[in-house]
């Protein structure tokens, strides 16, 4: 229903959020916790507005940052009365005063505008005499539009850089300077502009035309922001442009909800809003709608004390599930226990739509996508291509593949690392953040896989074969999914389950967060992953990256505070492995039965725990034959698989996650008896 009454707008809102609505005036400066109701806040600010007659819809223009918020704000208006009203990002309010305002203000066609940089900032390195791939390319492109949405200049660029730590992998600030105006050069002379012009050409035209902007000042009245924890440089000086000295403007925001800074984002503007607007109406949306009093208490006990501001959420939702902390031995074991975990979620009735398991880099999706896969449940990976979609693994299976066909090598870490090196992967990671990194990490986790993959005795032919498996596995079609994202994708989404995984430090935070506020936004990602949750949360950390590997990770400081009283010291290298958690909950287990049997006394096991036993046995008897330690036959996790699903055949054995052609042919007519 359209409603129109002012006094019905106002009766569906708690009591900030009506003083919100109430507050048609500006400045108005609204800071909302995660799941407070902000955009239910502001949009019926805007309906109330022109339901009392303070607005004339076609006078306001509500901004945001991306098109999907823009979409659903104006589909909350519309519902609400006031449908005329202008609800658009930055980028695409600015695109249209420039289609309509440039040919009348400067007489000549507007620039086209380039989809990507990636093509113009190629030709740039060339006049630079750089060689640059993908992965170099992309990274200088974010740093052309960190510069450019900052106000740096080509010129200016290497100071500024310097001063606050910016870098490219692989270059000096003085050569990504001299890119960044060549690129510039480049575009002008081919008549086009990108996204960050845009909004330079808008602002330099409202500030050079006075007709046309007071031309844009007649149309636009009343402003209204979200997400202002997110205006970088360019945006706040369009936007003050666009006031023109005017207040009439209303800005929703949540310093504890900062993680772009490194894209030129400035929280800044929202702290200090009313030093630069006097008189303004502040209000604090604190009633969280979304998560259980559990999760709330969990998320702000994470801020509290901290350099992260933030307000204090207050739970609003009936008691949930506890919050659990599970430390597992390598990262494997914690992507079979979270999958375990799902499966039992799927087979109890639960909409595999709801649950997330969020980390910290792409490349963690890897042992979840195969995790999930190996029990047949579906999922979608948000934000980036499947990990065997990612062209640096494309690219490197194929080479793997083909130095297995060649006869170029058999041994298959020594292989698939030369590979790599062909490729550009070093055993050491680039010390920056970017797409190089990135690439990096994708290598990094092929390495992982072909050294858990020769310990078990397998060779190159045999891995290759196991890349394929886990290929094919991993592109099943997805209907209803599990997502995996980064905790930056998942940023303003929410499920009923969430999964954080990999807090361990190191990464997370990530090793080159090497500054306090850089540290500081590192704990702000584990805010918005927490904040996601509406009913289970679950958080999970690995002590070793590979099945044998020493336990010596240290769960993330982040943790200190949240950590039961059992849990809360970090346990020293030596011990870190005998930390024991329910391999079904992940609650901390406490008598030596539980121990023992490796779940909680209330927990049903996922899998035949008799059939479990009987292949620990042989397994341990296989060990000693082979003079090898007994996870280089099969993993725990690899044999709970086993008493789980109960193969019957070879082509089924396969399908087992950590099981290849060579396993199959040595061990496999056991395992099957086993079975059996």
């Amino acid at each position: 229903m359209p409603a129109t009454d002012p006094d019905q707008l106002l009766a569906a809102l708690d009591p900030e959020q009506r003083r919100v609505a109430e507050a048609v005036r500006g400045p108005v400066r609204v800071l909302a916790g995660a799941g407070t109701g902000k955009t239910r806040a502001i949009t019926h600010r805007i309906a109330y507005g022109v339901a009392t007659g303070v607005y004339a819809p076609t006078e306001v223009l509500a901004v945001t940052f991306t098109t999907r918020a823009a979409g659903e704000m104006r589909q909350r208006l519309r519902m609400l009365g006031a449908g005329p009203v202008q609800a658009r990002t930055f980028h695409s309010a600015a695109l249209r005063q420039l289609r309509y305002f440039w040919p009348r203000a400067h007489g000549t066609e507007l620039p086209s505008l380039i989809e990507s940089k990636i093509g113009l900032l190629a030709s740039a390195a060339r006049r630079q005499r750089i060689t640059a791939d993908q992965a170099l390319l992309r990274d200088l492109a974010s740093e052309v539009e960190w510069a450019k949405v900052s106000n740096v200049r080509p010129d200016d660029y290497a100071r500024v850089a310097t001063a606050r730590g910016r870098s490219v992998t692989g270059h000096d600030a003085e050569t990504v300077g001299r890119v960044f105006g060549s690129y510039e050069e480049v575009k002008r002379g081919q008549g086009r502009m990108d996204m960050e012009d845009v909004l330079l050409l808008t602002a330099g035209m409202l500030a050079d035309d006075e007709r046309v902007a007071a031309e844009v000042r007649r149309q636009y009245k009343w402003f209204v922001v979200d997400e202002f924890q997110d205006v970088s440089p360019l945006q706040s000086a369009l936007l003050d442009l666009w006031l023109g000295g005017r207040h009439e403007i209303c800005v929703v925001g949540d310093p504890a909800q900062t993680i772009y800074s490194f894209a030129g984002a400035n929280a800044d503007y929202l702290r200090d809003f009313p030093r630069k607007h006097a008189d303004t109406t502040s209000v604090e949306l604190v009633r969280n709608y979304r998560s259980t009093p559990e999760v709330v208490e969990a998320a702000n006990t994470l801020l509290a004390g901290s350099g992260s501001e933030g307000v204090r959420l207050r739970a609003q939702r009936p008691s949930g599930p506890t919050v659990t902390y599970a430390p597992y031995p390598d990262e494997v074991a914690e992507a079979e226990a979270v999958a375990a975990k799902i499966l039992r979620f799927r087979d109890a009735g639960r909409t595999l739509g709801e649950v997330a398991v969020l980390f910290r880099i792409n490349a963690q999706s890897e042992a979840f996508e195969e995790a999930l896969a190996a029990r047949g449940i579906p999922y979608v990976v948000r934000g980036a291509a499947r990990f065997f979609d990612r062209p640096e693994v494309r690219e490197a299976v194929t080479r793997i593949r083909g130095a297995a066909r060649s006869g170029e090598g058999t041994e298959v870490v020594e292989t698939v690392a030369a590979v790599l090196s062909g490729m550009g992967w070093t055993d050491r990671a680039p010390t920056a953040r970017g797409q190089t990194r990135d690439r990096w990490e994708s290598w990094q986790a092929l390495v992982d896989q072909a050294t858990e993959f020769a310990a078990a005795g397998g060779d190159l032919a045999a891995f290759v074969d196991d890349l394929d498996r886990r290929a094919a596995e991993q592109h099943a079609p997805v209907a209803d999914g599990v997502t995996l994202a980064t905790f930056h994708a998942a940023k303003g989404l929410e499920w009923d389950s969430v999964f954080l995984c990999g807090l361990q430090d190191g990464t997370l935070p990530i090793t080159y967060a090497d500054t306090p506020a850089a540290v500081e936004e590192e704990r702000r990602l584990l805010y918005v992953g927490m904040t996601r949750a509406r009913v289970d949360l679950s958080l999970s950390w690995a002590l070793a990256r590979n099945p044998g590997g020493r336990g010596s990770r240290k769960p993330s400081r982040f943790l200190d505070p949240l950590l039961p009283d059992d849990a809360r010291s970090r346990p020293e290298p030596a011990r870190s492995r005998k930390v024991a958690s329910c391999r079904e909950c992940g609650r901390p287990l406490g008598t030596g039965a539980e121990k023992k049997r490796g779940r909680c006394e209330g927990c049903p096991a996922s899998y035949d725990e008799a059939l479990f036993e009987r292949l620990r046995d042989w397994r341990k008897v296989r060990a000693a034959d082979e003079s090898v330690p007994a996870f280089v036959i099969f993993t725990d996790a690899t044999l709970q698989l086993i008493a789980e699903h109960k193969p019957r055949d070879p082509q089924a054995l396969l399908r087992i996650s950590g099981i290849g052609r060579s396993k199959v042919d040595k061990y496999g007519e056991d395992v099957l008896a086993l079975v059996q």
